[in-house]
């Protein structure tokens, strides 16, 4: 994989945006090796993302951040730009259930995830071998009813000694508080086992069965406030029948939970994905 930076902008949309952002990048000299663009009609918003091969840009990161800020400036927009040779730190939320965690470890074991996982928090003791195989810290923080407050400030407080960047909630099965939603805004990811907005909340599997419904999937989301409404980053399907329990709906929605969490793990860690209100734009590869 080449070494890129990655510039993403999201602005009011007016003529002349995308000619500024080339010229400025021919300019430098600087070569753009992929380049997404989206115009929302209905809003006027514009969206962008570029990779720009990072030895063509003369001075580096700084250099570039510096050059950009008065066209950033003229268009009033909301960026930033990232190196690919810095990967993401993530943090791995997990409860007792470890298909998500199992399918994340194997892919970044095996070098097919674009970012560093450095520890794996848990309510439960369950899946601390499974963790450690890997050679990764594995820290035990029991949630009760009476104790939440202070668990989860001990959570967020290892989260911040591992410098993360990113927290996925890897079927963790606990409803984080607000001001921490808030501090991490756009920072945790969390996959729920339901196409939402359909069956949101707990036990979506047996809302699911009781419905009949014909369809069941999973939803990577942004974590705030509001349960299972965040910002959606990636979904997917598959389709079930009459003869399927509960435990059959389980078993063919884990395949859909893991692949779906990890393409919008990807995109997260790729900085493919623009959040916009309670939308994302994704420009997925």
């Amino acid at each position: 994989m080449s070494h890129v930076y990655r510039l993403s902008i999201a602005c009011p949309d007016r003529v002349g945006i995308v000619a500024a952002v080339a010229s400025h990048i021919a300019e430098m000299g600087a070569t753009i090796v992929e380049a997404n663009h989206h115009t929302d009609t209905v809003n006027g918003w514009f969206f962008m993302r570029h990779e720009i091969l990072a030895s063509s840009v003369p001075g580096g990161l700084e250099a570039f951040r510096k050059g950009f800020a008065p066209i950033a400036e003229r268009f009033a927009m909301r960026w930033q730009i990232t190196d690919s040779a810095q990967p993401k730190r993530i943090a791995l939320f997990v409860s007792k259930e470890g298909h998500c965690m199992a399918d994340l470890l194997h892919r970044w074991h095996e070098g097919d995830l674009p970012g560093e996982i450095v520890c794996v928090i848990s309510n439960h003791e369950t899946l601390r071998q499974q963790a450690q195989w890997y050679g990764l810290p594995f820290h035990h923080v029991p949630v009760t009813a009476e104790n939440k407050p202070q668990a989860f400030a001990r959570a967020f407080e290892l989260v911040e000694e591992y410098a993360v960047d990113v927290v996925v909630l890897a079927r963790y099965m606990q409803i984080l508080p607000p001001a921490i939603c808030d501090a991490y805004s756009g920072r945790v990811i969390n996959i729920h086992h339901s196409f939402l907005p359909s069956f949101a909340g707990a036990r979506p599997y047996h809302q699911a069965y009781e419905r009949g419904v014909k369809l069941i999937g999973a939803t990577c989301h942004y974590v705030t406030e509001v349960l299972d409404a965040g910002p959606i980053i990636e979904q997917d399907v598959i389709r079930v029948n009459h003869s399927h329990t509960i435990e059959d709906m389980r078993r063919l929605g884990r395949d859909v939970e893991k692949t779906v969490l990890a393409r919008g793990l990807r995109y997260h860690l790729e900085d493919r994905v623009l959040i916009h209100g309670n939308k994302t734009v994704v420009f997925a590869s």
